[in-house]
């Protein structure tokens, strides 16, 4: 879905990101034998089911008022939440984007720097949050957080990149823009529904922002220089021959 920012010819070969794949893999086990996929017949049906989600989602998600109080556990629950999802439709639109976009990312930043990112920026993105609703007794779960950390990166590591997009207003065609066009354009959707949102169920679409700007911020700071200055040749280059 992504073609790289890159005059280096790679040929065939895949990127290396055993962080996202891993991530990827986990989210989506952990989501199996929760609750919140409904595959497992032991968390009852109906009525009983749902108090069940309830309880889980508020012992691994994020609950504002209870953040604050000070108490050990609570203060581990924004890491713990990025690893729970609320529905099948939350879980996969969440590793879809982190998978088109997490792949290009870890491999620029390199594996343990890519996972502290977004392990770091996950946590603050959903603390930013809690923090900005402290009274709210709604559990929050999900990687929306540091995902949109790792848009926010990929737009400072590879603002050229071209992003395939579907386009409800021309039917769905699917389009390439650059991603300097894509990203900027999804985070002011978020700021926009942020302004709406309410401090009820939803999504919180706070956290995304938050998240975004970290991610955009931090990459733009450690590898902004070296992603766009190329060193010169030491020695002009053979006649006939190109520069990378």
């Amino acid at each position: 879905m992504i073609s790289k920012w890159s005059s280096t010819v790679r040929g065939l070969r895949m990127p290396s990101a055993p962080v996202t794949y891993t991530l990827v893999g986990l989210c989506t086990l952990i989501f199996l034998i929760g609750p919140a996929s409904g595959l497992n017949p032991g968390y009852g049906t109906g009525e009983e089911l749902i108090a069940t989600q309830r309880a889980y989602f508020r012992r691994w998600g994020v609950v504002p008022a209870v953040l604050f109080e000070g108490e050990a556990r609570a203060a581990l629950t924004p890491a713990t939440a990025l690893f729970v999802h609320g529905s099948w439709v939350h879980l996969l639109g969440n590793m879809l984007f982190l998978y088109v976009f997490g792949v290009m990312t870890e491999e620029r930043m390199g594996r343990v720097q890519f996972l502290l990112f977004y392990l770091g920026c996950g946590y603050l993105a959903l603390l930013g949050y809690a923090a900005a609703n402290a009274d709210s007794e709604q559990s929050l779960v999900g990687a929306s957080g540091a995902i949109s950390a790792v848009l926010g990166a990929f737009l400072a590591l590879f603002p050229r990149a071209r992003v395939t997009s579907l386009l409800p207003f021309l039917l769905f065609l699917p389009l390439r823009f650059p991603a300097y066009v894509v990203l900027p354009f999804w985070a002011a959707l978020q700021w926009l529904a942020a302004g709406q949102a309410t401090s009820g169920p939803g999504v919180a679409y706070l956290a995304h922002l938050v998240g975004f700007g970290l991610g955009c911020g931090f990459a733009w700071v450690r590898f902004g220089r070296t992603t766009r200055v190329r060193p010169k040749p030491a020695t002009p280059a053979p006649e006939g021959e190109k520069q990378p």
